[in-house]
């Protein structure tokens, strides 16, 4: 230590004065064994404006964890200090002070450029490679860092992205550059490199051209100016297509940049925005191609081109990009109601599942603050690899889901397909690589993630599949792909499409079909639906139900989410299988005295028919719970552990049980709550759930599935929607703890073998004429 504040000493007396801004003082790392990890929180001391900035995500195999602490110049004796009392002093309880800190510290150093750097070790920037810095500035020095760089004369874009406690900054530098803003300016919190143009899988051929669009457009009947949209980030769309005309407007045309044009090109980007339009609006063309009734879309389209012509895309924050669209297509169109499609993701500084600013920045778009909120439907991304059928689908658990799908809010796509036969003589003999049901050969995963963050994908629909000889890698034939619009119609009016854009597109496509038959439904509930709506297919449930353990059914979950949804099943309810939906809201915490503390649980009682339910005995049926929320997120690299989470809040969901009073039912949810904030297991969570609250509380978006007999389900009539912490809880000093949190809850029962009528029994019981969800 004593080295360390010699150094800081130097670095002070050593300031620019024509540089320098915001307080004195200077970073100090430490390095902590990962097993006393937690330790890191107690290096922040707010009474002495010691702020920890940054903890570097310890590699595989690491043995240290690093945390860096901003400290002032005037509490530069702090850690001294107390390194002395605990030489010098002891406790009333014969320990030495402060043990629990400093027996913990390995080492400390004087902070610099790579002590902030919170990205993977390899990719720094040394050597004097002058590089884009994302630069995550502390509260309130967005100014200062600005004044200090524009003194060094270095290039800052003029986007910046703002969450509660960071503001990011996009800086080009060296790491010499970057020292001299760390060593005269207080700003700076952590550093990562800016992340290259993303990436899609272009390598579509068409697959053949149709002789009957013009009659498929005579069946079109257009969506009205004031139908639902689906907003698709991407290339742009060839609005002169005859398919994609009758539901995009000119003046629904945008470009981040007005000198890329609007149109598709179909370059570098493969007319790729237009194969997104097409499958956004129709599905798989093949269908309406070779039906002969009626084709009559409720949703229209937006697009916004976020990819330039040629080359990369211009070095700006993608979240401040994303956030330029979306205030150009509400702009133009205010009232209109709409679905936000982008398969456009980056391979670039994936984190085992850790927030980037541009899934941050979708998050607090789709959160939005007050009521305003905005449904995003996202990619996992694609293997751009050759497939090898040995090692599928084993290959895809080990790769991880593109940015931004760390999105908590959005709804976020990978690829399924039931595509197995194979037609076209060329490829006689050849084989599919997925089986019907299986997943797409190229979907990502979050099966390395982190255990914290959310399972993703949450949804899987039809991305194609590609099909193999035996001996060499497997390739994406044209009888194995989706049928969408080409962006050289003089050229060709269809052409393939697949992988997780096609699989984005559908999704974006049934969310925007639910918001057109339910326009007052709230993106919380759009997004809920769509999960609900969900099954494994049978490939999916063998591995999902079948699952040995915990944690093979977490891997499994991981790979498929909840499955495939349908439209039938997002908003129609059965005779033997109805649907309820509520939209409500409540209070997540209160102040008691100086503290923070969650409030009590939503009571939400269930209309069964309980004669009816009863009188099928123990004959099977089912329950299914999905609960939908936005959080308000709080990115920054500080370890995420309880004052340095990244969500606002978080809600959970339990069933009274058939022989728990309202009394017992309501210390249950207390003790789960509390297990849950001190990161321990539920005890007897299992409750003949499919997943569990181990498995399914992850993220914003929770769903499970119980099992088990009509009788016992009559005697659970109550579901409770409760509170967890958050940053909004653990930081009181931002004013956030007293906002109302709203949340979807979806709830169905299905009783497949039963011969009775359960829709109308619930109808009855609540007084409704229509369809229920």
């Amino acid at each position: 230590m004593g080295r360390a504040l010699a150094e800081a000493r130097q670095q002070l007396a050593a300031r620019e004065e024509g540089i320098a801004t915001g307080e004195p003082g200077f970073y100090l790392q430490f390095d902590i064994s990962i097993a006393q990890g937690a330790a890191v929180e107690a290096l922040e001391s707010k009474r002495n404006a010691i702020e920890l900035v940054a903890v570097k995500p310890p590699a595989e195999g690491d043995a240290m964890v690093s945390a860096t602490v901003f400290v002032p110049n005037s509490a530069a004796e702090f850690f001294l200090e107390k390194i002395e009392a605990y030489r010098d002093e002891e406790t009333r309880w014969g320990k030495p002070k402060h043990e629990a800190l400093i027996a913990r510290i390995e080492t400390v150093r004087l902070g610099a450029v790579r002590s902030l750097f919170t990205d993977a070790a390899e990719t720094y920037p040394a050597g004097g490679q002058q590089v884009w810095w994302e630069v995550w500035l502390r509260e309130g020095r967005l100014d200062d860092f600005r004044q200090a760089a524009s003194r060094i004369n270095l290039e800052l874009k003029d986007h910046t992205i703002s969450f509660p406690e960071r503001d990011v900054a996009l800086a080009l530098a060296n790491e010499t550059a970057m020292t001299r803003l760390v060593t005269n300016t207080d700003a700076i919190a952590e550093l990562r490199r800016a992340k290259d143009t993303p990436s899609l899988f272009l390598e579509m051929q068409p697959l053949e051209q149709a002789d009957w669009v013009e009659d498929l457009v005579r069946r079109v009947t257009p969506p009205g100016r004031d139908a639902p949209a689906v907003c698709v980030f991407d290339s742009g769309a060839v609005r002169a297509h005859p398919l994609i005309a009758p539901a995009l407007l000119a003046a629904d045309q945008h470009a981040y940049d007005m000198s890329w044009g609007l149109d598709d090109s179909s370059g570098q980007w493969q007319g790729h925005g237009t194969g997104m339009a097409g499958v956004a609006l129709y599905g798989d063309l093949e269908a309406a191609l070779t039906r002969t009734t009626d084709v009559s879309p409720r949703h229209r389209l937006e697009t916004v081109r976020i990819l330039p012509r040629r080359g990369q895309s211009p070095p700006e924050l993608y979240g401040a990009i994303t956030a330029a669209g979306v205030a150009m297509v509400e702009g133009q169109a205010p009232r209109r109601s709409r679905v936000y499609c982008m398969a456009v993701t980056s391979d670039v500084g994936l984190g085992r599942g850790r927030p980037s600013s541009w899934s941050a920045a979708i998050d607090q778009l789709a959160y939005g603050g007050g009521n305003t909120r905005r449904l995003f439907v996202l990619a996992t991304g694609n293997l751009r690899d050759d497939i090898d059928v040995a090692v599928y689908p084993d290959r895809n658990d080990l790769a991880e889901a593109e940015n931004p799908a760390q999105a908590w809010n959005a709804l976020i796509a990978g690829a399924c397909t039931n595509r197995i036969t194979i037609t076209h003589p060329d490829f006689g003999g050849w084989e599919p690589v997925a089986p019907a049901g299986g997943l797409c050969p190229t979907s990502r995963t979050s099966g390395t993630w982190d255990r914290q963050w959310p399972i993703r994908p949450d949804v899987v629909f039809e991305g194609g599949n590609q099909a193999h000889d035996g001996i060499n890698s497997a390739e994406p034939i044209d009888d194995l792909q989706l049928l969408t619009a080409h962006s050289r119609p003089a050229e060709g009016l269809l052409r393939p499409f697949g992988e997780t854009s096609a699989a984005t597109a559908l999704a974006s496509r049934l969310s925007a079909r639910i918001l057109a038959a339910r326009p007052e439904l709230w993106p919380e509930t759009v997004r809920g639906l769509v999960v609900h709506a969900a099954e494994w297919t049978p490939v999916m449930r063998q591995h999902v139900e079948r699952a040995g353990s915990q944690a093979q059914k977490m891997a499994m979950l991981r790979r498929y989410g909840w499955g495939v949804p349908t439209w039938r099943r997002a908003l129609y309810s059965a005779t033997n299988d109805a649907t309820l939906m509520v939209e409500d809201a409540l209070l997540p915490f209160r102040r008691d005295g100086s503290a923070i503390k969650t409030r009590d649980m939503n009571l939400h009682s269930l209309p069964w028919p309980r004669s009816e339910l009863q009188s099928l005995g123990q004959q099977d049926v089912e329950l299914r719970i999905t609960l939908s929320y936005f959080v308000e997120p709080n990115p920054g690299e500080r370890g995420w552990t309880r004052r340095h989470r990244y969500a606002s809040h978080g809600l959970r969901f339990a069933v009274k049980r058939s022989l728990e009073t309202l009394d017992q039912f309501r210390q249950r949810i207390n003790r789960a709550a509390e297990a849950e904030e001190a990161g321990q297991s539920i005890a007897g969570a299992g409750d003949d759930w499919i997943l569990g609250p181990q498995l399914r509380d992850r993220g914003s978006l929770h769903s499970d599935i119980w099992r088990g007999s009509a009788a016992a389900l009559a005697e659970r009539e109550s579901i409770g929607v409760f509170p967890i912490g958050g940053w909004w809880k653990e930081n009181p000093g931002l004013q956030r703890w007293d906002r109302s949190a709203r949340y979807a809850l979806i709830v169905s029962i299905r009783a497949p073998e039963a011969e009775i009528d359960l829709y109308t029994s619930i109808a009855n019981k609540i007084g409704i004429e229509v369809p229920i969800g």
